[in-house]
C-alpha cells in the first residue's frame, strides 16, 4: 500500500518518551563533518599530492587526469552504499546505519594515511589507494541520507527547512578542518609536504571517529521510522518498492541534485589543480580562497533552509537552480582574471551563496518525495547517484574542458545548464509540507 509523500516531521516522542530534536540534529551534523573531512581529506590530497605519490611514472596531465580518475571512483561507489546503508536504514533504522557508516568511513580514511607510495610497493600502492577511496564512497553513500533523514524526521512541524539544513553545516566544517590541516601542512618544506605531511590529516581523523561515535550512540531513533514499523511487512524490500512505485520522485531528486554537487566538486577539487597551475596561484592561496566559501556556508545553510520554510521548500529550490545558472559563468570567469582578491570573493559567492542555495532546503525538499518505507533509500540513492555523475565526472569534464578551451568559460556553461535542468527538475516535484502550508 502506498503511504502519501508528506512526510509526518512533526517530534512526536518515541517508546522511551524521549524527545530530542537538537540531539538528533547535533548527531546528524557531527557525523557529517566527520565524514566530509575525510572524503574532501581525499579530494585535496588528490589536487596536491596523489599524482607524484601513486602515479610518478606518467606526465603531470596524465598523473592528475588519473589522480582525479582515482577520485572519481570514490563517488562511483557512492550508490552502492546508498542502496546497501539505505535498505538496512529503512528495515532497522537510521541510527544502526549512522554508526555502521562513521566506522567504514573513518578506517578507510586512517588506512588511506598509512599506504606506501609508488616507490615502496609499485602499482600495488595505486591499487590500494583506489580500493580505499571505493570503501570512502560506500560509507558516505550510506551516511549522507541516514543523518538528513534523522535531522528532517525529528523536525518540529514547519521547520523541516531549517532542521534539514542543519545537517548540511556538516560538510563545509569538514571542508574547514581538511583544507585548514593541508593549508597549514602546506607551509611544510615541499619534501616534508610529499614525505609525510599529507598523510597526517588522514591519520589524525582517528580521534574524529571516536568523538562521532560517542555522540550517536545516545541519540534515539527518528520518530517517523518508529511510527511506520507496524506497517511494514517482512518480505517488503525497500529498493524494489522504490523503483517500482517512485521511480518518478527518485528521477526528479537525481536531476535536482547535479548542478549543485557538479559546481561543488568543480569549486573544491579541480580549482586546487587549475588555480596553482593555470593561475600561479599558491596552494595556500587556493585553500584559502576554498575556506571562505566553505565559512560563508556556516550561517548561508541555515539562513536559507528557514527562508524556504516561510516561502515554499519547492519554490525556493526552483529560484535557487535558476540563481546558480545565471551566475555560474561570471564568477568562473571572474577567477580567470587571475587576481588573488577575484578569486577569494568569487569563492564565497559561489560556495557561500549560490550553492547554499540549493543545498540548505535540499533535504527536506527530496525527503518529502518518498514515503517512511523506503525513505532512506529514496533520498540515498537520489543523492548518491547525482553526485557519481555530477561530483564524480566534474573534476575529469572540466580538466578536458580546460585543455581545449584554454579557461573557465566552457565549465560555466556546462554547469549553468545543468542548473536550468535542475530547475525543471525541482519544479515537476511535490510540494514539502511547508510549501503546502503556505499556500
Amino acid at each position: 500500500m502506498n503511504e502519501p509523500t508528506l512526510i509526518n516531521m512533526g517530534a512526536a516522542p518515541v517508546p522511551t518518551g524521549e524527545t530530542m530534536p537538537a540531539r538528533a540534529v547535533l548527531s546528524a551534523a557531527v557525523g557529517s563533518i566527520i565524514e566530509g573531512f575525510d572524503f574532501i581529506a581525499y579530494g585535496t590530497a588528490a589536487a596536491l599530492v596523489f599524482n607524484r605519490q601513486f602515479f610518478p611514472t606518467m606526465d603531470p596531465a596524465s598523473a592528475t587526469l588519473a589522480s582525479f580518475g582515482a577520485f572519481a571512483t570514490g563517488l562511483f561507489a557512492r550508490p552502492l552504499g546508498a542502496i546497501l546503508f539505505g535498505h538496512f536504514g529503512d528495515r532497522i533504522g537510521r541510527r544502526a546505519t549512522l554508526i555502521a557508516s562513521l566506522f567504514l568511513m573513518g578506517g578507510s580514511t586512517v588506512a588511506i594515511g598509512l599506504i606506501p607510495n609508488f616507490e615502496t610497493i609499485g602499482i600495488a600502492s595505486a591499487i590500494l589507494l583506489v580500493m580505499l577511496r571505493i570503501l570512502q564512497g560506500v560509507a558516505l553513500g550510506g551516511e549522507m541520507g541516514s543523518a538528513v533523514l534523522m535531522a528532517v524526521e525529528h523536525a518540529p512541524t514547519g521547520r523541516a527547512g531549517l532542521f534539514g539544513s542543519l545537517p548540511q553545516i556538516g560538510p563545509p566544517l569538514g571542508l574547514l578542518l581538511s583544507t585548514g590541516a593541508f593549508a597549514l601542512l602546506s607551509k611544510l618544506p615541499e619534501a616534508d609536504f610529499q614525505s609525510w605531511g599529507w598523510r597526517i590529516p588522514f591519520i589524525g581523523s582517528l580521534i574524529l571517529i571516536v568523538l562521532g561515535t560517542f555522540i550517536r550512540r545516545g541519540v534515539a531513533e527518528s520518530p517517523a521510522f518508529h511510527h511506520s514499523r507496524p506497517e511494514r511487512k517482512g518480505n517488503d524490500v525497500p529498493l524494489w518498492q522504490l523503483l517500482s512505485r517512485h521511480k518518478r520522485g527518485l528521477m526528479l531528486a537525481i536531476l535536482a541534485k547535479l548542478p549543485e554537487v557538479t559546481l561543488y566538486y568543480v569549486l573544491t577539487v579541480f580549482m586546487l589543480s587549475y588555480g596553482s597551475s593555470r593561475l600561479g596561484f599558491s596552494r595556500t592561496d587556493v585553500l584559502e580562497a576554498v575556506m571562505i566559501g566553505a565559512a560563508v556556508q556556516i550561517v548561508s545553510l541555515p539562513f536559507f533552509g528557514w527562508v524556504a520554510d516561510r516561502v515554499g521548500i519547492r519554490n525556493f529550490y526552483v529560484v535557487g537552480s535558476i540563481i546558480m545558472a545565471v551566475c555560474t559563468v561570471p564568477l568562473l570567469r571572474w577567477i580567470d582574471t587571475g587576481t588573488l582578491f577575484a578569486i577569494k570573493c568569487s569563492m564565497a559567492l559561489a560556495l557561500g551563496v549560490v550553492y547554499s542555495l540549493l543545498f540548505g532546503p535540499q533535504s527536506a525538499l527530496f525527503a518529502s518525495q518518498f514515503p517512511t518505507a523506503v525513505r532512506c533509500t529514496g533520498i540515498s540513492i537520489g543523492i548518491q547517484f547525482a553526485a557519481a555523475i555530477g561530483g564524480g565526472l566534474a573534476p575529469i569534464i572540466a580538466t578536458s574542458l580546460v585543455a581545449r578551451y584554454h579557461g573557465l568559460t566552457p565549465i560555466g556553461f556546462y554547469v549553468a545548464s545543468l542548473a536550468f535542468a535542475g530547475a525543471c527538475g525541482a519544479r515537476l516535484m511535490e510540494s514539502g509540507r511547508s510549501e503546502r502550508e503556505n499556500d
